[in-house]
This record gives C-alpha cells, structure tokens and sequence, in this order.
C-alpha cells in the first residue's frame, strides 16, 4: 500500500455563504465538476443557518460581505474566532478590490474578491487550485 500524495486522501470541504442562490449553484456546481471526488461543497443562502457549522475543519469558507441580518466582516470574525485560519478564508463581493481592502487587512483572509472582475476571478481560481493541491 503506497502512502498518499499531498492533496489526495480525504474530501476537502468547501462552505459557500452567500445570500445569492445563483452564485451559491454557480460556484458549488462549478467547484464539484472541478474536483470530481475530492470535495464537499455546502451552500448556505443566510449566515444564521450556517454559524453553527463553522468550526476549524472546513478547508475553504467563501463568504459574502453584504448579507441580510449579518455583515460579511461579522461573520468572518466569528468563524476566526471558530478556529478557520485566515489563509482559508475568501470574502466576495460586487465592490471593487480597493473598497474590500479599506475593509480587510492584508492577512485577515487569503483574499477579497470582487465577484465580477475577470482579473478577480483568475486570483480566486488560483486560491481554489492551491487549496485542493493541500
């Protein structure tokens, strides 16, 4: 029996939280069909239904940072203090990078992402190849 590589052996999870049910579908159906058997993805369309399932397993948390009854900044404080490293953290959104960073200091997360800058998108698929070569 040969030991496993880096990046195989257990499923990485993925937890998506995002008040838009098309990104939620968008980026959960893309990232399963990107890593076939070698991921979960959870989608969750209201912060409150995810915050108890926050905890230092999830390999990827995908957070919005405008969502109805909580902040994006709000929620990521929370999974910090949950145990998730910030190296596994990415906030999206539909404001432009420099309004994310006015937000997020370099190293409160891997990223901010602005949800529709092609540029953006590339950073985040790098993020996501990174994180399943783990």
């Amino acid at each position: 029996m040969s030991a496993a590589r880096p990046g195989e052996g257990r499923l990485k999870h993925v937890v998506i939280v995002d008040d838009s049910p098309a990104f939620c579908d968008l980026w959960s159906t893309f990232i399963a069909e990107r890593y076939p058997q070698r991921v979960i993805v959870d989608t969750y369309a209201h912060p409150f239904e995810a915050l108890p399932k926050i905890d230092g397993t999830i390999d990827l948390l995908i957070v919005d940072l405008e969502m109805p009854g909580m902040d994006g900044r709000k929620f990521v404080d929370y999974a910090l203090q949950k145990g998730i490293p910030p190296k596994r953290i990415v906030v999206t959104s539909s404001h432009s990078a420099e309004a994310l960073h006015e937000r997020f200091r370099i190293g409160e997360t891997i990223a901010v992402i602005n949800k529709t800058e092609a540029k953006q998108q590339e950073a985040f698929l790098m993020i996501l190849d990174s994180i399943m070569r783990r």
